[in-house]
């Protein structure tokens, strides 16, 4: 079953504390080495906000819904 999940962060999200290096958590959803971010949120850069945004699996972004 297919699911739709809203993220809204287009940044990670740190973990500092307990490690010898930061570790940088998933916030935008597109990250192929979840939960880890892989620099995938590089490509909501240009999202505008309050709109929906669907990503196929290469990565491409299609407007789906404009607020």
């Amino acid at each position: 079953m297919a699911r739709v999940v809203k993220h809204d962060a287009q940044a990670p999200y740190e973990i500092p504390e307990g490690t010898e290096l930061p570790i940088y958590i998933c916030g935008c959803g597109l990250s192929k080495n979840k939960p880890y971010c892989d620099g995938s949120h590089k490509k909501t850069r240009a999202e505008a906000a309050g709109e929906v945004y669907e990503y196929d699996e290469n990565g491409a972004a299609r407007l789906v819904a404009k607020h």
